[in-house]
């Protein structure tokens, strides 16, 4: 069994990035700015700038960055979830609707038929006898050789292509021996053609394509053979209701060549090479006929190809070692699956904690178990995985009681076989269909989640965008009271330096 395997462990809970406080920052900036003036080199705006609009975003920064790195969390863990889910229910369907958890067709004698389990079927208990005495077969006929099939056009005209059951009448052997293919004597037409040939189409290739585009079902074919000369080949459908008549409207003109069946002209080079028939075989008895040589409404559950004459017994055999293995790769996927919600859902350290669709998900998968997933079963027989050995563990997985497995396998095949059956409206793969539909809704499930989740991602995405206008808005302002305020520093440190002067000055005067 393919399964696919759930991720293990969970995205971890995003650790907040450590900021500087605002006190911390506020602080720092005043230092500069005292250290600025005090030494008379003027005061650095740039830095001091970016150090108090640090200050005043720093910790909704943070905050917001914290909150976005859960919310992307979550979003992984949502897909993650949904991707396991389907991904099961998808394997499961393949290896159901495969078939090969279900009773295969044996044939006696292969040369006379073979035969496949339909999907959904079930062939449990098959035991039956057919004797083909005829199969199905097409009518065909072929015309003359064309020999510059290139060149060679033919007359204009109506060429009525009828479609029904007809009647032959039996020709002796020729000369050598050989069948003679039987002359139709009368064809009781149920659908009627009309197919016009002009200068535009009366090639061979043209007749052929004409009577194609008709979709009669009748097959228009020109056969080219080693010298260059061509054939007009007709194939109808294989059934005795497919007979074919092919008439041109002018018996005397150039399309009559092509007659072929009831009413066809004396000049018709045409040739039935094949008349249309039943396929005819008897089942337990029963006689029966069918167009076709594949039969898929004979026997429930079962399509039968026939390729001869001849009798063959049909009994069934039961794959019951792929069941056993696919109940053990069933119980491991879930385990996998189950465990990864566990995990995600961890109301401590889950990062889906308050998601209300993980935890329904988590809730709908433990209650497999005791689902019925046969309620055709009959009384005594088991109808839930815990009637066929799969157990709850303590943690809340799934372990297979081998014994009790094998024990259902023998006492109730038919019963635990329906439950993996494709068909069944209410089996494994119906109840896991089920479950992921609701799990993934876009209404109430995972679906869901994941839409407020990203709601929640725009949310703050935009709220960092404001914040960046904010924080540069202020970047613009503080730089400009800083620019205003050291110039007039720079003015009162210029008067500074012209009164120091003039003290020097005095003082040198007065000594």
């Amino acid at each position: 069994m393919t399964t696919t395997s759930a991720t293990s462990g969970t995205t971890p809970t995003p650790t907040p990035t450590a900021t500087k406080s605002t006190a911390s920052v506020t602080t720092s900036a005043t230092n500069s700015l005292l250290t600025s003036l005090g030494t008379g080199s003027g005061v650095d705006t740039s830095s001091l700038v970016t150090s108090l609009v640090e200050a005043q975003f720093a910790a909704k920064k943070g905050a917001l960055s914290t909150k976005l790195d859960t919310i992307t969390s979550q979003i992984s863990a949502v897909a993650t979830l949904k991707s396991n889910i389907t991904d099961f229910t998808k394997a499961l369907e393949n290896l159901v609707k495969g078939g090969t958890l279900s009773s295969q067709p044996v044939v006696s004698n292969a040369g006379v038929l073979s035969a496949t389990t339909l999907t959904g079927g079930n062939l449990s208990g098959l035991n039956s006898t057919i004797k083909v005495t005829q199969l199905a077969t097409a009518q065909t006929a072929v015309s003359s050789k064309i020999t510059t099939p290139k060149t060679t056009t033919f007359g204009e005209g109506t060429l009525t292509l009828k479609i029904g059951t007809a009647s032959y009448q039996a020709n002796p052997n020729d000369a050598d021996g050989k069948p003679v293919p039987d002359t139709m004597t009368g064809l009781a037409a149920s659908s009627s053609f009309d197919i016009k040939i002009d200068q535009t189409n009366n090639t061979l290739p043209g007749i052929a394509a004409a009577i194609n585009a008709a979709k009669s079902g009748v097959t228009a074919s020109v056969v080219t053979d080693a010298d260059g000369g061509a054939y007009l080949s007709l194939k109808g459908p294989t059934g005795a209701a497919q007979a074919f008549s092919l008439i041109a409207s002018d018996p005397s003109g150039d399309l009559a060549q092509f007659d072929v069946g009831k009413g066809a002209s004396g000049s018709s080079t045409m040739a039935i090479s094949s008349k249309s028939q039943n396929a005819k075989l008897t089942m337990d008895g029963v006689e029966v006929e069918r167009a076709s040589n594949e039969v898929s409404d004979l026997i429930a559950g079962a399509k039968l190809n026939l390729t001869s004459v001849g009798t063959t017994t049909l009994t069934s055999s039961r794959p019951t070692t792929a069941i056993t293995n696919a109940v053990g790769d069933f119980v491991d996927t879930y385990n996998g699956i189950v465990q990864t919600i566990k995990e995600q859902t961890d109301p401590i350290t889950g990062v889906l904690r308050a998601d209300p669709a993980a935890k329904n998900l988590l809730r709908a998968l433990q209650g497999l178990t005791s689902k019925v997933l046969n309620s055709g079963a009959a009384a005594g027989a088991p109808s839930t995985l815990a009637a066929i050995g799969v157990r709850t563990t303590r943690e809340g997985l799934l372990e297979v009681d081998d014994t009790a497995l094998t024990a259902a396998m023998t006492s109730n095949a038919d019963a635990v076989e329906a439950m993996f059956s494709y068909g069944t409206s209410n089996g494994i793969f119906s109840a896991m269909q089920s479950l992921q539909l609701n799990a993934t809704s876009s209404i109430y499930g995972l679906g869901a989640s994941n839409s407020n989740y990203l709601k929640s991602r725009t949310n703050v995405t935009d709220a960092q965008g404001k914040l960046t206008d904010q924080a540069a808005a202020m970047t613009t302002r503080l730089t400009q009271q800083f620019s205003s305020m050291n110039a007039k520093v720079s003015a009162y440190k210029s008067t500074q330096s012209f009164m120091q002067q003039q003290i020097d000055q005095w003082s040198k005067s007065s000594n």
